[in-house]
């Protein structure tokens, strides 16, 4: 079946009205247009979005910021939208009616008042992008992205991804009356996210190979089909992430924290804050920069391993393995971006353990929040960096948690369970005490009021140290 499009599908970026442009974060250059896979076509390397209007030349911070929390009590629709009420630092669609929005963004600050008294950060707060739509940050991204592709003419939208992208990317399509083509590897994604996508219309191949497999493949389809890549790739999804870092300040009062800890999995998360962090910086909005921190599990570290055995120089790819499926990466696209904040900002990027990514996902499920394996590397990271001194316990802290508790529910079930780490039916887990400790596994009863009233004694006999108690 051929592909169908109106002429100007599949057509460079390109807007008469538009002052922003594309630059590339290489070579340094300037187009007005950007090609379909997104990469320079001087050096190759990856583009970012800029315009002259975000300079602290032509916005004034107090009158922004007034602006911004005057929109939060208006019923417009690109008000409503947690991204687009912070529109004078994104890049301008030619007209608001090619907007897509789910009243993405908007997501909560919680203070973390458990995981303060176990780590002794008086000051821990978690941004929680689970609260989206999709339940994950990547639509803070989709809604500006999905956007421009809709605008471009496309009736294609596609993605690589490890599950969060594909369920965003298939809503948003969705939602413009766009088609969807999702490509993901074969049997390493939660089921909960590929659901998703799959109720939202897409059209999904399962490849087998990874990840990172998966997005060459996509590389290659966007240059001979007329479909539009919506990975973070894409400088449009950048942009839009982008306000997660403003909705955060402007939350705090616009005083900057100490530090902000995220996952690092593609990397244009990271990216996204960092850029964001700076442009503030510049327009006069915060008056210091917070040192952004970014952490990997284990067994996908390649960022780690690019700081340490390459200097941050050049990639050192991983063949990717963790349960933290959302950050199974191997082959980050956005690295260097990432090595450009980290450094900018004063930032670190470590690694952790499956075993501290699960203790540290139940220490944050007790909270009453949650999160999916993913965003917990970041509690389980400031336990490093506050043993290595890098953060003090007088410090400010955010985590930004990117992914929903509903996301990989297979993880919370199996770690509550006791089958989280066995392998070939043998326990293979270190810190079983401590883990037993965070473990709620169900209880099977007859229906028999003292058998519940027997266990319930028991509960309460057996954790006299709740906070609850």
């Amino acid at each position: 079946m051929a592909l169908s499009a109106t002429p100007d599908r599949g057509s460079p970026h390109s807007q008469s009205k538009a002052t922003f442009s594309f630059r590339c974060i290489g070579c340094g250059s300037l187009t007005a247009t950007a090609v379909k896979d997104f990469r320079c076509t001087q050096c190759g390397n990856l583009l970012e979005i800029t315009d002259p209007s975000w300079h602290s030349s032509k916005l004034n911070a107090p009158t922004l910021k007034s602006t911004w929390r005057d929109r939060r009590s208006s019923n417009a629709t690109l008000d409503l939208s947690g991204v687009w009420r912070f529109r004078e630092l994104l890049p301008s669609p030619e007209s608001t009616e090619h907007v897509i929005s789910l009243r993405e963004g908007n997501t909560p600050l919680y203070e973390l008042s458990q995981a303060s008294c176990i780590t002794g950060v008086l000051r821990l707060y978690a941004k929680h992008q689970g609260m989206n739509p999709t339940g994950s940050f990547k639509d803070a991204g989709m809604t500006v992205a999905a956007t421009f592709a809709r605008q471009a003419g496309y009736r294609w939208v596609a993605c690589a991804s490890t599950g969060n992208t594909s369920a965003s990317m298939a809503a948003y399509a969705g939602r413009g009356g766009m088609r969807s083509l999702v490509l993901v590897p074969d049997g390493k994604i939660s089921w909960s996210k590929l659901s998703q996508a799959l109720d939202y219309g897409a059209l999904t191949c399962q490849l087998r190979t990874d990840f990172d497999g998966c997005l060459r493949l996509l590389q290659e389809l966007v240059r001979r089909a007329p479909v539009y890549q919506l990975n973070s790739i894409n400088p449009f999804r950048l942009e839009g992430q982008k306000t997660l870092a403003l909705e955060l300040l402007e939350q705090l009062d616009w005083q900057p924290p100490d530090h902000i800890i995220v996952p690092g999995g593609n990397l244009g998360n990271s990216s996204a804050i960092g850029k964001a962090l700076l442009e503030m910086l510049d327009l006069g909005l915060i008056p210091r920069l917070p040192k952004l921190s970014v952490i990997q599990a284990e067994g996908a570290n390649a960022l780690v391993r690019t700081f340490l055995e390459a200097g941050g120089k050049h990639l050192v790819s991983v063949q990717p393995e963790t349960r933290a499926t959302a950050i199974r990466i191997g082959n980050p696209a956005s690295w260097e971006k990432a090595v450009r904040v980290i450094q900018a900002t004063g930032g670190a990027c470590d690694q952790v353990s499956e075993t501290e990514i699960a203790q540290a996902k139940a220490e944050i499920g007790a909270e009453g929040i949650g999160c999916e394996p993913a965003s917990a590397v970041t509690l389980a990271g400031l336990k490093k960096l506050l043993r290595q001194g890098f953060v003090k316990a007088d410090e400010t802290v955010v985590l930004v948690l990117t992914g929903n508790l509903l996301k990989d529910p297979d993880f919370t079930m199996e770690f509550h369970r006791g089958d989280l780490f066995r392998v070939r039916g043998a326990s293979n887990e270190p810190d079983r005490d401590s883990l037993n400790l965070l473990r709620h596994p169900p209880v099977v009863l007859d229906a028999n009021l003292d058998a519940v009233i027997q266990t319930l004694e028991r509960a309460e006999n057996s954790d006299p140290a709740h906070p609850n108690a």
